[in-house]
């Protein structure tokens, strides 16, 4: 078998490749336009305001909320701390109770254990089989004193897109705020701050070919205004919600990266869905390789399979030098723990340990995938036990 030089890159839900166009959208801002957004005395901070403006508008309009509803942070990790324990600080006096889901994301499953420190109630929701979330368990979770239900798009290790209209319809009926972590689905499926009654939403760039450190928290102004304490000062940006000086490249190339994926949305998705099922095809005629999730209710560029019989820790050895893939998240990746989703859709520890996830990319080929596919197929029958000869 051919192998290249690198292994294929099949880990995009860690983060993706700065598209060139997006480079080419940064370059003038790191040296021609370098000024401050929030210099307003020269010509040098207007360029650059008008810069983060217009970029602010992109990224609005994608959603359906307005510019002054996105807040720039340094990515979705930021963006859902400051969601949660800016909107718990600004309504405790309401209610110290938060609801959220056993397979959230460490940024958010970790901010919740922090209020928890400080006093308040979080119920953690259990996922069916498939990942998804009980709508009905969620409705039955709220109380007169929930202040915040957090669910995310789109997860992170199995790709299952959870329900977020009825989940959005359900808090607003009770008057509960609804934020989700889309940091895996923006720009991959169609969010609608609306028609989902989404009341904050965090989003970040380097899952979309876009820069690593910048993303942005949506922030809904009316029916309802949501408040939210700040938990960075100094300076005032960002109306106040989070001090720190505006990155214009970033801010640049975050709105360029967006802009490219809205464009092409449904052809790439598309694109990416037919490698996704050839792949899948290829290694489910396996003995004891199991999908992972929802089969269809999912991210068009997921693959997220268990294998029986086999050790984990060799099938990622293994498999090394021909593709680069993870057995959970990148933000997990030093825990020895296995994956807290996996289990939590009914896995055993040892089936959690030998799964693979699979992120495939905008610039992934045919042949790449076939590479791969032929490759986890060596892979499996090499680890698995011979039967003794009698």
């Amino acid at each position: 078998m051919t192998r290249t030089a690198r292994p294929i890159y099949l880990d995009c839900h860690a983060t993706t490749p700065l598209d060139p166009r997006v480079l080419e959208a940064m370059l003038p801002w790191f040296t021609e336009h370098f000024g401050n957004p929030a210099s307003s005395g020269h010509v040098y901070g207007w360029e650059a305001e008008a810069a983060v403006q217009r970029s602010r508008e992109v990224i609005a309009a994608g959603i359906h909320a307005t510019p002054e509803e996105i807040v720039f942070t340094s990515g979705a990790t930021e963006a859902n701390n400051l969601a949660i324990k800016g909107v718990a600080e600004a309504y405790f006096n309401r209610g110290r109770h938060l609801v959220t889901v056993q397979t959230e994301h460490s940024a958010v499953l970790d901010p919740c254990r922090y209020l928890e420190s400080l006093g308040f109630e979080v119920t953690y929701l259990p996922v069916q089989s498939n990942g998804l979330v009980d709508v009905a368990e969620l409705a039955r979770s709220l109380r007169e004193d929930t202040i915040l239900v957090s669910v995310m798009a789109a997860n992170n290790e199995i790709g299952v897109l959870q329900p977020l209209a009825e989940i959005g319809a359900c808090c607003r009926d009770r008057g509960v705020l609804f934020h989700t972590d889309a940091a895996q689905a923006i720009g991959k499926i169609d969010l609608d701050v609306q028609a989902q009654h989404i009341d904050l939403l965090s989003m970040t760039a380097h899952k979309v070919y876009g820069p690593k450190g910048i993303g942005a928290l949506y922030v809904r102004r009316r029916n309802p205004r949501v408040a939210l304490a700040a938990q960075l000062h100094g300076g005032g940006h960002e109306r106040g919600r989070r001090s720190g000086t505006l990155y214009p490249p970033q801010i640049v190339g975050f709105a360029k990266a967006l802009e490219l994926a809205w464009q092409h949305q449904i052809s790439e998705q598309a694109s990416l869905q037919v490698l996704r099922d050839r792949l899948w095809q290829s290694l489910q005629a396996l003995p004891g390789v199991r999908l992972n999730g929802h089969p269809t209710q999912r991210l068009a560029h997921n693959l997220n399979i268990s294998v029986t019989g086999v050790d984990g820790q060799a099938l990622l050895l293994g498999l090394k030098n021909v593709v680069a893939v993870s057995s959970g998240a990148a933000c997990s990746s030093t825990s020895t723990a296995p994956s807290h989703v996996l289990k939590a859709i009914g896995h055993s520890d040892e089936l959690a340990y030998a799964s693979l996830r699979f992120g495939l990319g905008r610039f992934n080929t045919v042949a790449e995938i076939d590479q791969v596919a032929q490759a986890c197929r060596e892979t499996i029958a090499a680890l698995r036990p011979h039967p003794t000869p009698s």
